[in-house]
């Protein structure tokens, strides 16, 4: 009965598939400090560089569909954070986003790049607000947008909900495996309108977790916080804030009372769960380029 059922799920169009093996190629490379695996993916090859981070549910092939519509006027990447894809986890067990930060500091500089653009979605963008308030000035972007922001719930007074998220968090893990977890996933990663290429994206992008740096990310997102880094990011660094306007995982009211706090522009993604980017991926390019206009 399981393989039947595995049979008859849905699988993403076979030229998405197509065009990510020619047009959104993954690459490594060894990390020159201690020789980790880093992987990311490549769109287009010239104009400003755009980075783009992934949630904790996801992966660098997720980002496909925003990135082909990025890529004929920008130099597109998109990494497989530490315990993703075939990145090599970190060496620690409950890393800080520091500590991604870090690994993507490296990968600039193997690289030979400074971004123009960072692109952080959800657990993405805890990353990114961690490297503009790590990096040197060499690394930092002129603007980073924070996608349906997980601001994490390592601040004060927040115990009690960081132990209760990383609980549902493992216990589900330890309960359906990763592959039900890539079942439920377009039900609370989409909208309830979203296309069956779209459910089906999410999916197969789900099934690629792996359970050990899935552990490691909950542990980041229970044991940090955004709001220091950003009141840390570098001088220079402009930032945008934006959210599915249908986004159940960080809900928009959460994402508009962080850009509040820090005085930042806030927007929402029409018609868009909490994947806003493959969900309406030309709304969320759109809403890129605006930002490599003005960096």
């Amino acid at each position: 009965m399981e393989q039947n059922h595995q049979a008859q799920v849905p699988q993403p169009a076979a030229e998405m598939l197509r065009a990510l093996d020619t047009g959104f190629t993954e690459r490594r490379i060894a990390d020159g400090r201690d020789g980790a695996q880093l992987a990311y993916r490549c769109g287009g090859s010239r104009g400003p560089v755009v980075v783009l981070l992934h949630g904790i549910s996801s992966g660098a092939a997720s980002w496909l569909p925003c990135a082909s519509l990025l890529a004929a006027h920008a130099r597109v990447i998109a990494w497989d954070a530490p315990g993703y894809g075939s990145s090599q986890a970190l060496p620690i067990a409950a890393p800080k986003a520091a500590d991604y930060a870090q690994r993507l500091q490296d990968l600039m500089r193997a690289l030979d790049v400074r971004p123009d653009v960072i692109v952080g979605h959800s657990l993405g963008a805890l990353m990114a607000a961690a490297y503009v308030a790590e990096a040197g000035p060499e690394l930092l972007p002129a603007q980073l947008l924070l996608l349906s922001p997980a601001q994490g719930y390592g601040g004060p007074g927040k115990e009690g909900k960081a132990r209760d998220v990383a609980r549902q968090r493992l216990d589900a893990l330890a309960a359906v495996g990763v592959e039900g977890l890539a079942e439920r996933g377009p039900g609370r990663l989409l909208s309830a309108a979203a296309s069956a290429d779209a459910q089906a994206w999410v999916r197969w992008n789900m099934r690629r977790l792996d359970p050990d740096g899935y552990r490691q990310a909950v542990a980041m997102l229970c044991g940090d916080a955004i709001d220091d880094y950003l009141g840390r990011r570098g001088q220079g660094v402009s930032v945008r804030v934006g959210c599915g306007a249908l986004d159940v995982v960080t809900p928009p009211p959460g994402c508009a009372a962080l850009a509040e706090r820090f005085a930042l522009p806030f927007e929402l993604v029409p018609d868009a769960g909490h994947a806003c980017y493959v969900e309406q991926a030309g709304r969320v390019a759109q809403w890129i380029r605006h930002g490599l206009a003005v960096a």
